[in-house]
């Protein structure tokens, strides 16, 4: 039996549960943390059957980051936290900036005040490119100035500094990962705050024209979700000097919305004929990374590309 524990919060949302599936296939001791306002039982079910046969049963807590102490529960025994529970999306915070900053800050610091209580060994933070704003520098470096243009992006800028200080106040060993644009399967398309690449697939299964908000110009470095899992298991394994920075997981290349929606004529074999709609508030023009630092620190390298990543997730919808 592993002498390690991880702990993934957010573990029913799409990012934690292929995380709690990779680390289930391996063998490892996993607890998840997910009070299931936004993550699905079934993401989390899918991941729970991957575990190896003789491997320790998964923990699922039902709590809330928010909460102390259902997160000193969860960070009992533990020795590595992958922190993805979030309040995602822009839009969304713009409505609610106070759940925004309560989940998405607030319970950032919670966590870290348990782990460092617990005697974490490695702390793994999920934060975002949004942090960025609109600057029209591209690639997106880490050192560059921060601008985040949305309460979402300011509370997960905020996660970041408090997980640098942990590591340099407390001796906490945290990396925060900026993710750019991650999509894959367990997206959930009929949400009101649905990621672009469900919503635009879900459209052209279903015949309908999807919304494009502004030109459709606009690019992102959209990553698969096999990536980021990849991204978080090195960031466990980095050496020392790793620790206490932050590294953009990313692809390195960029697509507008209008490519991705011939990507997806090209899979799906329909004719897509997007609506246009003004622009939304806090997005951001453009997105790049630079993922050097990743390459170098972390021996990070993305193993999935924009277009097979598409054509995966697609397969996996239709299923």
């Amino acid at each position: 039996m592993t002498a390690r524990k991880y702990l993934v919060t957010g573990g029913a949302g799409v990012i934690g549960s292929h995380l709690a599936e990779a680390l289930l296939r391996r063998g490892e001791a996993v607890v998840v943390l997910d009070n299931f306002a936004t993550g699905r039982r079934a993401n989390l079910a899918a991941a729970l059957e991957a575990r190896r046969p003789g491997a320790p049963e998964p923990m699922v807590i039902e709590g809330d980051v928010r909460d102390p102490a259902a997160v000193r529960r969860a960070m009992s025994g533990v020795t590595h936290v992958l922190h993805q529970a979030a309040l995602a999306s822009v839009p969304r915070s713009i409505a609610e900036p106070l759940a925004s900053h309560e989940v998405n800050a607030t319970g950032t610091l919670n966590l870290l005040l348990a782990a460092r209580e617990a005697g974490v060994t490695r702390f793994v933070y999920a934060s975002s490119s949004s942090a960025y704003g609109d600057s029209p520098t591209l690639p997106k470096v880490e050192t560059m100035a921060t601008s985040p243009l949305s309460p979402y992006a300011i509370a997960k800028l905020t996660g970041e500094h408090y997980c640098r200080v942990f590591s340099t106040l407390y001796g906490l060993e945290t990396i925060a990962l900026r993710y750019f644009n991650i999509f894959g399967p367990r997206q959930d398309p009929n949400s009101q705050y649905a990621a672009v690449v469900p919503r635009f697939l879900t459209a052209a299964f279903e015949g309908r024209s999807p919304i494009v908000y502004g030109d459709g110009r606009q690019s992102r470095d959209f990553t698969y979700i096999d990536n980021a899992v990849d991204a978080n298991l090195r960031a466990c394994e980095a050496a020392a000097g790793a620790v206490g920075r932050v590294y953009n997981v990313a692809c390195g290349t960029s697509a507008t919305l209008l490519e991705m929606l011939s990507v997806i004529e090209t899979i799906t074999g329909k004719a897509i004929h997007p609506v246009h709609e003004a622009g939304r508030a806090g997005d951001v023009r453009d997105s790049l990374a630079d993922i050097s630092a990743a390459r170098e620190l972390l021996g990070y390298a993305p193993s999935i590309e924009f277009e097979e990543g598409l054509r995966r997730t697609a397969a996996a919808m239709r299923a």
